[in-house]
């Protein structure tokens, strides 16, 4: 399923397959939480901006329309008619959001909808035939996501019984995907690395879960309130122990100079909704920096949202417009937005994935982690 191409230093060129085509990697996966880019992008228009996996979520899809409904209508893919990839979270990260509404116990989590108030219960076994339904490509193992900071007996209890959902989580994947009539029967499942920033149980838990024999890995519970050395001090404690022939996706990240760094890391699959929310507010990335569309000195800019980019909006409109367009609060402005920042998402794991092959990451590295994150 995985095949690793090249490699200079821990980063890593590779390529993943799926019932729904190959993923060249590095890869970032555009974030569709209930099966659309907030920022009205249809499937059409991921194909025109290079989107290679579409991400959606579980909770947020059997809360609303109800997976059982996607399934009737033939699974995801269809429901929003994309033909690529697609990953769905397994809904953990956003009942972890719901903390004074929810209850964790052996068997999974009850919890308040953010919708109507109803009570809801989620266990390994419930997110599986959610996920099963629902036809991804990619399916994430249920586990709690862990505040940080959290006293290191609680976050190891927790990382003891996540491993556990992790076993349900596998059960369950392998019955469902043995059922005649299931959606997607090459739904892979990917376990997910818990520990908060502490270094030990980080290992440990790789360690059992590596064992499992997975078709991927991801670290998860970081980029949530932690420094970016701590990210990155965690990623370098956990990387040695993830299988080198094995897929690994860092959940929730990030900004462009995190991507870079993640994958000198030896990272392969990132996904986070920052493109997309950052566009709709006007704050859009270039290659020389991130500009605030709104500011003054745009307003008779003629020239493109960054000259150095072909997307389907610097090809055509210009700074001014889109400027105008955002301070009258036209739709089409966050339409435009998002649709330039995440081509810019997509091209530069295009550009990583090229320089690694040319063994020239490292000059690369160096080059964007002082661009990409200054502010014009």
């Amino acid at each position: 399923m995985f095949k690793l191409i090249t490699q200079e230093g821990r980063a890593r060129r590779g390529e993943f397959q799926t019932p729904h085509g190959t993923v060249q990697t590095p890869v970032f996966m555009n974030v569709g939480t209930q099966g659309a880019i907030k920022g009205a992008l249809s499937a059409e228009d991921l194909s025109r901006i290079c989107c290679q996996v579409e991400l959606s979520n579980t909770y947020h899809l059997h809360v609303r329309p109800g997976d059982e409904l996607i399934r009737r209508m033939g699974g995801l893919h269809k429901f929003m008619t994309w033909d690529r990839p697609i990953l769905t979270d397994s809904g953990g990260f956003q009942i972890f959001s719901l903390a004074g509404l929810r209850k964790i116990t052996e068997e999974g989590v009850t919890f308040n909808s953010h919708v109507d108030g109803r009570r809801i219960f989620m266990g390994p076994e419930d997110s599986m035939r959610i996920q099963s339904n629902l036809g991804s490509d990619i399916a994430m193992a249920f586990d709690e996501c862990i505040k940080i900071p959290s006293p290191h007996n609680y976050v190891k209890d927790s990382c003891e019984r996540t491993l556990r959902w992790l076993v349900r989580c596998k059960n369950e994947m392998e019955r469902l995907n043995s059922l005649d009539g299931t959606i997607n029967p090459g739904q892979m499942l990917f376990g997910i690395n818990q520990g908060a920033t502490f270094t030990d149980l980080r290992v440990w838990h790789m360690k059992e879960i590596a064992a499992l024999e997975l078709p991927g890995y991801a670290i998860g519970g970081l980029a949530v309130g932690e420094s970016h050395q701590e990210m990155y001090d965690t990623i370098d404690a956990v990387e040695e122990y993830m299988p080198k022939d094995r897929p690994r996706y860092l959940m929730g990240v990030g900004t462009p100079v995190n991507i870079i760094e993640a994958v000198h890391r030896g990272i392969d699959f990132f996904d986070c909704v920052m493109p997309a929310r950052n566009g709709r507010h006007g704050h859009l990335f270039t290659w020389n920096g991130i500009i605030n569309i709104n500011n003054e000195k745009y307003a008779v800019d003629e020239r493109p949202i960054d000259p150095e980019c072909d997307c389907p909006v610097c090809s055509r409109f210009s700074r001014a417009y889109v400027r105008h367009l955002m301070k009258s609060g036209e739709m089409l402005a966050m339409r435009l937005a998002v649709m330039h920042n995440l081509y810019f998402y997509n091209r530069l794991m295009e550009r990583i994935r090229d320089a690694i092959e040319q063994q020239r990451f490292e000059e690369f590295r160096h080059k964007y982690t002082e661009i990409l994150g200054k502010r014009i």
